[in-house]
């Protein structure tokens, strides 16, 4: 890997994860690791261009159907593939179909960019962690043997102490917050070779004294009344939570995905605002 490259374009692909739940906005929307880094990668890159085409609750099947194909034909310089996980997180999980899924994911876009991002995703300690381990660490055994058969490069956060923190986590357990977007951006930022801004992204967050046993029960019933009780009537009923959804740069009504650009080329600093620059050819 190069140091300090010039990447143009950047397409995110994946699910909830990637999508930037919940790295919540102001205006409802949510932000995320894959648009820290887009920022990060226009401030340096005049003309940069984005797509995050990530939906939440996608299984691997579902993001090759949908997002693969559309994110080879967009000729990024970088992709970035983060998927798999929730496949892992149902009762049933056929680990060879999600293996093969990825393998086809992976050779649709490895030939189609400069650089294609893998990841093994952060975890939270925790009982569900525990029981999900040997998948999740199946999943990162492909994951790796890919990336080295196909020239991707691979994020370890699953290795990071400071993503295991339940405090890095928002109240649904299942999405980092804010804090925990910046440091999987810092992350992906170091793979690519930039130079790190923050060397200390793996460093877990100081430690404080825990809530007593009445606030943790308290927090138990709300987590489970309002986040756990819908995820499993949600699998029960085949439903998920990215039903009618598509992924911040794609026009459903057009079936095409577009770019987006830093709306203000004149300013050299941080990104904080984006513009639409058309639909892109072929996808």
């Amino acid at each position: 890997m190069q140091t300090n490259p010039t990447f143009t374009s950047l397409v995110a692909i994946g699910d909830s994860f990637t999508e930037g739940m919940s790295d919540l906005l102001p205006d409802g929307s949510y932000r995320g690791w894959a648009d820290l880094l887009a920022a990060r990668m226009a401030a340096r890159t005049p003309g940069f261009r984005y797509a995050n085409l990530a939906v939440r609750g996608k299984l691997i099947g579902q993001i090759v159907d949908e997002q693969v194909d559309v994110a080879a034909a967009m000729g990024a310089d970088v992709i970035t593939l983060v998927g798999g996980l929730n496949d892992t997180l149902r009762p049933k999980c056929d680990m060879g179909r999600v293996r093969d899924l990825l393998t086809e994911a992976v050779e649709r876009l490895a030939p189609n960019c400069k650089q294609l991002v893998l990841m093994r995703s952060p975890g939270r300690q925790g009982p569900v962690l525990e029981r999900f381990r040997p998948r999740m660490e199946a999943l990162f055994t492909v994951v790796d043997d890919l990336a080295a058969r196909h020239g991707a490069v691979v994020v370890d956060l699953y290795g990071a102490p400071s993503l295991a923190d339940p405090r890095l986590w928002d109240v649904d357990r299942l999405h980092l917050t804010a804090e925990g977007h910046r440091r999987v951006a810092e992350a992906v930022w170091q793979t690519l070779g930039y130079e790190a801004e923050d060397s200390e992204w793996r460093t877990p967050v100081p430690t404080t004294p825990p809530p007593g046993w009445m606030l943790r029960r308290s927090a138990d019933l709300r987590f489970a009344r309002t986040h756990l009780l819908p995820w499993i009537g949600r699998r029960l009923t085949g439903r998920s939570s990215g039903d009618g959804r598509t992924g911040a740069q794609f026009d459903a009504e057009l079936g095409t995905a577009f770019w987006v650009t830093p709306a203000d080329h004149t300013n050299p600093g941080p990104v904080t605002d984006w513009r639409r620059v058309g639909h892109c050819p072929g996808a």
